[in-house]
């Protein structure tokens, strides 16, 4: 399965497109993951080259099997440039086991997108995507998780509909509680 979805713009941001990783996003990957406020609230780091390899080879596997939903988040240009515009988020569903009516999203932004809405419009368009997607499968319920002192992610779960549920003890390598979040079909 192979998916492309299209953000429209608002009157304040570009459209965005949400596609698979490519390996033509590795140059852009790198840059997100130097950011130091990346770093902090994700599980894997992406150091290298080597480490943005393995980072989209698992992107890919999860696509082939279609257990991990891997988006990249491109914010549309205004330069009349033809690419498809510049890395702003990622943003993926997982339904490790497809026996169960859950599934769990996850996202992060680039540091210069923060702020702008970007997490919130790709985070809802994944999530009616998903429910849309997997009706048929029996998915009735997405989890989000964050870190307690991730005010942002916060913000942006309850923006889209992620009811706060309860809070969680530390889970490695995350050394603190976590907030799980859900979000039902409707």
């Amino acid at each position: 399965m192979t998916v492309a979805l299209r953000v429209p713009a608002t009157p304040s941001a570009p459209a965005m497109l949400m596609r698979p990783w490519h390996e033509e996003d590795l140059a852009a990957l790198l840059e997100a993951y130097r950011d130091p406020a990346l770093r902090r609230f994700t599980r894997v780091l992406v150091e290298s080259h080597d480490d943005a390899l393995r980072w989209l080879d698992v992107r890919q596997r999860g696509w082939d099997t279609g257990d991990y939903l891997g988006f990249a988040v491109l914010e549309e240009r205004d330069d009349g440039d033809s690419g498809e515009g510049r890395l702003v988020a990622n943003v993926a569903v997982e339904r490790a086991d497809r026996a169960e009516s859950s599934g769990e999203v996850g996202y992060w932004t680039v540091a210069e997108a923060r702020g702008r809405g970007v997490a919130p419009r790709a985070l809802e368009a994944v999530t009616v995507w998903a429910f849309d997607t997997f009706a048929d499968d029996g998915l009735q319920h997405l989890e989000l998780l964050h870190q307690v002192d991730n005010a942002a992610s916060c913000r942006v779960a309850e923006k889209c509909g992620y009811v706060y549920e309860s809070t969680l003890p530390p889970y490695p390598p995350f050394p603190l509680d976590g907030h799980l979040h859900i979000r039902k079909a409707r």
